[in-house]
């Protein structure tokens, strides 16, 4: 006899896999649409087995959304200090000229991509697998064995990135020796933040607010995702203050959308239902892919393509939608 919850949670960690790389880099532009078949299969080790990981471990913790987040900015170092080396890299993706440098450190950047990647490479895409999957929820998707192939192929991901992209997009530079024994020092006090020091979910939350009609929370989510990247990301134009410090103030500014964002859809938790979940995903999703098509798609190839993306995103979390839309299927927007 087929194990169905079995099955069912290895279509569940599967589909969290795919999600991660299609949510943070296909659906945005920065992995070109014509170039896709070619690296996307570079990208789904890291992305996808590092999201998996970091939920894996924090469902075998108990732990709750700080958690999760705080381990999002565990495997966003991973990404950016140690694979692509960005986050100190004088050159690549100019992200030098973003904002004022620290310690050889690009903050505006690593602003940037802390909220991009919490949103869109951990949050979103968990959320939608729990969405499509409610019965695996509350569980791990991995035995044992699995978790520690997820780390091994999390690490290797990190490993193909680091040797396969900046040889080509940022060549010559090498990420100084503090920079990188920094970077995994801070993986490590945050994961034991995250999965031994934060306190582990013990009951639903508190009642907090009525959330608003669906839609109102996708306009909200739109509009935050608009205005944190247009802050943070010279997308099409130079920097919003200039450089230096000069960018303080944008980036102060953005903090306050990803945080007020974040507090209001805490808030409202306790009410969400699949809807409310949907339109938030959703109002993030095709903002972000949109913004992706008018000011980071190079060709004209890929920006049709990411306006077809925007559709088939508004389609399928549609069906989700109504797919999910039953008696019971309402809830809270993770039971983490």
């Amino acid at each position: 006899m087929v194990d169905r919850s079995a099955k069912g949670r290895r279509w569940a960690a599967c589909t969290l896999v795919l999600l991660a790389p299609v949510c943070a880099e296909l659906t945005l532009g920065a992995m070109p649409l014509h170039l896709a078949w070619l690296m996307l299969p570079l990208l789904v080790p890291m992305y996808g087995a590092g999201v998996l990981l970091v939920r894996e471990l924090v469902r075998r913790a108990g732990g709750g959304w700080p958690s999760l987040l705080l381990l999002g900015v565990a495997y966003e170092i991973a990404e950016d200090g140690i694979g692509l080396q960005a986050l100190s890299s004088p050159n690549l993706y100019d992200a030098a000229l973003w904002g004022p440098r620290v310690f050889g450190l690009n903050t505006t950047y690593w602003e940037s991509q802390i909220g991009y990647h919490l949103a869109f490479s951990v949050v979103i895409p968990v959320m939608l697998t729990e969405l499509l999957f409610p019965a695996h929820r509350d569980r791990p998707y991995l035995r044992r064995g699995g978790l520690v192939v997820a780390g091994v192929v999390a690490v290797l991901g990190v490993a193909i990135v680091r040797v396969t992209i900046p040889p080509v997009a940022d060549p010559g530079y090498q990420a100084p020796v503090p920079v990188l024994v920094g970077s995994v020092l801070a993986i490590a006090v945050l994961a034991v933040l995250a999965l031994r020091v934060l306190p582990r979910r013990t009951a639903p939350p508190s009642p907090g607010w009525t959330p608003p009609h669906p839609a109102v929370g996708g306009v909200l989510t739109a509009l935050a995702t608009v205005a944190f990247l247009g802050l943070l990301m010279p997308v099409g134009q130079p920097p919003a203050g200039g450089h230096g410090v000069g960018r303080l103030v944008p980036m102060a500014l953005a903090a306050v959308v990803a945080v007020g964002m974040g507090w209001l859809i805490h808030r409202w938790s306790a009410g969400l239902t699949t809807w409310h979940r949907i339109w938030l995903a959703g109002g993030a999703l095709v903002s972000h892919t949109l913004i992706g098509a008018a000011f980071i798609a190079s060709t004209g190839f890929d920006r049709v393509g990411l306006l077809v993306l925007a559709f088939l995103t508004v389609v399928l979390l549609a069906w989700a939608g109504v797919a999910r839309s039953k008696p019971g299927a309402h809830g809270r927007i993770m039971s983490l």
